[in-house]
């Protein structure tokens, strides 16, 4: 009785002794803070010391799958989302689809990635949630016209509008918000098409929007919509001064701005607002097609 005491007191002070390993969530944690900084590889070790300990933790897996795609390695990338959506909470399974659709739209595949935001569009239909809806439909609205699908895009922004219609307590101010997003999206398509005249129409017609909606958060998507007009009609010169009014922590804005400046002949302004695409970890469509084309640039590419 006396020597299995001692055995067990001896062991007591032996794990006393010893520094207790880190909880997972905490690693996760610091990992997050490391990849917003930039630092995918750092994150990524310690998202692995985190499934080391807890091989089922939901958050390591998506944050190591977002970690991946910012570094281009989107196959094990999909790796990690696959199992993040196999055994996410309920509440989070939503969360896992779009993180695997962005993953797809980081690499091109936008077939793919619609697979995955069709199945949170539907689940927030079938509730029903028509704002969350909508905003997933204008979501891979996004993804479609960056990838130089406009038929696709104006079927699925056509598809969050009216969605977002059908909310019986739509006030007037945030029907005209929609009306501005819908004007919005179809000036912009409008552009990718050549189509010159019908986009100023429609950036008229989201201007008076705006003011009807009288939002004063929605005014940064004025210049970013007129810069992106001028941009894909060849004014360059506007879309430079219409784009530097826009959001500056928008990587695609940073990416319109690159490329106007290159096809404007200032490589050198090019060069830097591609390295400042390269600052943004965000995991959404804007990134998603800024992101590797910033990299393509920045490595020689055209």
């Amino acid at each position: 009785m006396l020597r299995t005491f001692v055995i067990l007191l001896l062991a007591g002070v032996c794990c006393a002794q010893q520094t207790p390993a880190p909880a997972a969530t905490d690693l996760v944690k610091q990992g997050e803070k490391l990849n917003s900084e930039g630092k995918q590889d750092d994150a990524l070790a310690l998202y692995r010391q985190a499934l080391e300990l807890s091989p089922n933790l939901y958050a390591a897996h998506l944050a190591s799958g977002i970690a991946l795609d910012l570094k281009g390695n989107y196959a094990e990338a999909r790796q990690h989302f696959a199992k993040a959506i196999e055994i996410a909470p309920a509440a989070s399974k939503q969360q896992a689809l779009r993180a695997m659709a962005m993953s797809y739209a980081f690499e091109g595949n936008v077939n793919e990635a619609a697979k995955f935001e069709q199945q949170v569009f539907d689940a927030r239909s079938s509730v029903p949630d028509y704002i969350g809806a909508a905003e997933i439909a204008n979501e891979l609205a996004r993804v479609y016209l960056e990838s130089g699908d406009t038929a696709n895009a104006y079927k699925w922004y056509q598809s969050g509008y009216e969605t977002a219609q059908h909310k019986p307590d739509l006030t007037d101010a945030d029907k005209n918000l929609w009306l501005f997003r819908w004007e919005h999206a179809q000036a912009r398509i409008a552009a990718r098409r050549g189509k010159t005249g019908e986009a100023v129409q429609h950036v008229a017609a989201a201007k008076a929007a705006l003011d009807k909606a009288n939002n004063p958060d929605q005014a940064r998507f004025f210049p970013y919509l007129t810069g992106y007009v001028a941009f894909y009609v060849g004014d360059y010169k506007t879309a430079i001064a219409d784009l530097q009014k826009a959001d500056q922590r928008d990587p695609l804005i940073l990416a319109l701005l690159g490329e106007s400046y290159e096809k404007s002949g200032a490589a050198v302004q090019a060069m830097d607002y591609y390295r400042k695409v390269l600052a943004s970890n965000a995991h959404n469509p804007t990134n998603a097609w800024a992101r590797p084309l910033a990299k393509k640039k920045l490595a020689g590419g055209n």
